[in-house]
């Protein structure tokens, strides 16, 4: 299979996945052997917190409820699915340009890119759970990159982005519609958002906090279609870019 060739500026993310591990065990303070058994565990950790989920309650619960266990699943993914987040790396350094969003940042891989993409001057890293912004602005300086990207909590200056990247996201939203709706706003008559979703609980009920409402899905479909147009890429990954209609 044919593949892309790696962009020079990315090649941290495919050396060590942006220094990821080293970057945990400082932010949480363990030793080494902790941080691989709290990483083979967060899946199960995760899906645990998340048996009662209540949608009415889904900002605290990422809030204030997932803690570190978020991170570090985050972490057993992104690390064991590295050539495919890679990909969706490659699409960052395609289409980022100017003022990035990336809405739902999580542990930062994705700010990370487009910070390094020579067409991008700015990038807002927006999550709603504290330890996660905190992680990332420590990431931040770490790698050098803590002048071009801001980390908030709450999107409080409603100017135009050039880009929105909102990845793994929106099935986590007890209202995806709105807020695809939200991202039509935001973006720039010429912008692109680069987006992705997995609106099922899985095979075995172990995301039991993914939105998978079936009149809800075909609405944000109907939504998306209604506003939105394709824009055709070559990477093999569930990630879409699009541009406005």
């Amino acid at each position: 299979m044919l593949t892309a060739a790696k962009p020079e500026f990315l090649k941290a993310y495919w050396d060590n996945s942006f220094d990821l591990k080293n970057h945990i065990q400082e932010f949480l303070q363990i030793d080494r052997h902790t941080l691989e058994t709290r990483i083979q565990e967060s899946n199960q950790a995760m899906t645990k917190l998340g048996q009662n989920f209540d949608w009415e309650m889904a900002i605290e619960f990422y809030r204030d409820q997932v803690g570190a266990t978020y991170i570090l699943e985050l972490a057993a993914w992104h690390l064991k699915s590295c050539d495919y987040i890679g990909n969706m790396l490659h699409l960052i350094a395609d289409f980022a340009k100017g003022r990035v969003l990336d809405f739902g940042g999580g542990i930062g891989t994705h700010s990370f890119a487009a910070a390094l993409c020579p067409n991008v001057t700015e990038v807002q890293y927006l999550d709603v759970n504290p330890i996660n912004c905190n992680f990332v602005l420590e990431r931040s300086e770490k790698l050098g990159l803590s002048d071009k990207i801001q980390v908030t909590s709450k999107l409080e200056i409603y100017n135009s982005f050039d880009t929105i990247m909102c990845f793994d996201v929106m099935e986590h939203l007890p209202d995806p519609i709105s807020q695809l709706i939200e991202f039509h706003k935001l973006l720039s008559s010429d912008g692109k958002l680069l987006i992705n979703w997995y609106f099922s609980k899985g095979f075995g009920n172990e995301y039991p906090f993914h939105l998978d409402d079936t009149a809800i899905v075909k609405y944000f479909f109907q939504t998306l279609q209604s506003n939105f147009l394709e824009v055709f890429h070559p990477h093999l990954i569930t990630t879409r870019c699009y541009q406005k209609l």
